[in-house]
């Protein structure tokens, strides 16, 4: 997190939060980390037994936690967690460099926890570890990965009990027609934005600015870029906390990556690196350094075999439309909204936009993977070739996986993330794929029921 002189907005120290439990304006202390699906799992500790027992020694949680589906329902085929091996704990270690206050929840404070085995050694598949590895990788060069992300999301007005009753089916979004930066149609919904930027900032984010998007009620509140992790746990707790807001407002939004047939919710994701100087890595004048493009080229070389971690779910793929701004084409161009990878920014600015996460992805792997694509391109030399200048829809070139079934296939048969990511990571994302296709093909779908109960 960046230095912030504004006790409302800078990050929470244990002595600040002593300060704060001691006067009865902390009473809670949310311990939570980011699960397979990047939500926040965890406790709702009281605060004096979070400083009286926590901040020392941690607490448990059951490990299969990272072993379920989205419905939290048990499943076979992870090695971590089974019947077998009896359910255990990990524990779950506050990351203090997080703690923060979360206005939109009154009394409380926060923090980001590592999960480790009761030896001690890190769960290697949870999405912060799974980070830190590749973190590691870029600080042995010296080096440290900004990341900024962009979430998009539709707006409903309704609550998501009305939602789930009515089988999210007739719900009224939030603006009726097309508000891409249109100040009023963002208007419509500023009560809501407002809570979430402000209230965002004092639990430590640095809100950029709010606009109307495409869909029918969809908006993106873009916060600064920052380190990392710093990133990803922001990610994180933005998500989380947009929701709860929300649904304070008797409201409800969705980051789904294809709420409905219309433009899908995308999380483009900037990526570049600094040095221990703080000099930019891959900008050299107003154009990439050497080391620039190879990172550049290795994102193209690895991005379809780690695709699996950007599009994780059934449904991120029903957002890979040509014409629909999300990208189709393994590509990249100077300022080219077509392409999978926008080479964006001027000067230290310049970044790497990729395009192809939507809104459900979970930015710890995510962003992971990017960095382990660009450290295989430095490593191997890789260039990437002559930019897209025209519609990267037509170019012909290959594509993005079609299908989480595709994704699930180029993942396991990659020998470069089983080398980058370990054969323990591969093999559990990958049965968390399987996972997801065996629920989805045993379902009969509404589209089904249309289609056939009359007539066929």
């Amino acid at each position: 997190m960046r230095a912030n002189s504004d006790p409302r907005t800078a990050p929470l120290t244990v002595e600040a939060l002593r300060a704060a439990v001691a006067d009865g304006t902390v009473d809670t202390v949310l311990v939570a980390f980011p699960d397979m699906q990047g939500r926040l799992q965890g406790k709702r500790l009281s605060a004096r037994f979070f400083l009286e027992e926590v901040l020392e020694h941690g607490t448990e949680g059951c490990n299969y936690l990272l072993a379920v589906d989205v419905d939290m329902n048990t499943v076979d085929g992870y090695a971590m967690s089974s019947w077998e091996t009896g359910y255990g704990d990990f524990a779950m270690v506050p990351d203090l460099a997080t703690l923060r206050r979360t206005p939109w929840a009154e009394g409380a404070a926060m923090a980001v926890a590592d999960l480790a085995w009761h030896d001690g050694t890190p769960v290697r598949a949870s999405p912060r570890a799974v980070l830190d590895r590749q973190r590691d990788r870029l600080a042995e060069r010296g080096w440290t990965a900004m990341v900024g992300t962009e979430l998009e999301f539709v707006v409903y007005r309704d609550t998501y009990e009305q939602a789930w009753d009515r089988g999210y089916r007739g719900l009224t979004p939030a603006n009726q027609y097309n508000v891409d930066y249109s100040v009023l149609g963002g208007a419509r919904v500023e009560p809501l934005l407002r809570r979430i930027r402000n209230e965002m900032a004092g639990a430590g984010l640095y809100a950029e600015s709010a606009k109307g998007e495409c869909n029918l009620g969809q908006h993106e509140i873009a916060f600064r870029f920052d380190e990392a992790r710093a990133t990803c746990d922001n990610h994180a707790i933005y998500k989380n906390g947009a929701k709860e807001i929300a649904a304070q407002e008797g409201m409800a939004i969705t980051f789904m990556a294809k709420p409905n047939d219309r433009e899908g919710n995308s999380c483009h994701i900037h990526i570049s690196l600094r040095g221990d100087d703080g000099a930019p890595v891959l900008a050299e004048g107003e154009g990439l350094s050497e080391t620039g493009r190879h990172f550049l080229g290795g994102q193209l070389a690895a991005l379809r075999e780690f695709t699996l971690l950007l599009a994780p779910n059934i449904n991120s793929y029903k957002r890979y439309v040509p014409g629909s701004f999300a990208p189709t084409a393994v590509a990249w161009g100077r300022d080219n909204r077509t392409c999978a990878l926008r080479l964006v920014g001027h000067g230290p600015s310049l970044r790497v936009e990729n395009r192809v996460p939507g809104g459900d992805v979970n930015p710890h792997l995510a962003v992971a993977a990017l960095i382990a694509a660009g450290l295989h391109g430095i490593e191997h030399r890789i260039e990437p070739g002559e930019p897209c200048a025209g519609n990267a829809y037509a170019s012909g070139l290959p594509t993005v996986p079609a299908t989480l079934r595709d994704a699930l296939e180029l993942w396991e048969g990659s020998a470069l993330a089983a080398e980058v990511f370990g054969p323990e990571v591969v093999a559990h994302y990958a049965n968390n794929a399987r996972v997801e296709l065996a629920a989805f093909e045993a379902a009969v779908t509404d589209w089904e029921m249309f289609r056939g109960f009359e007539r066929l």
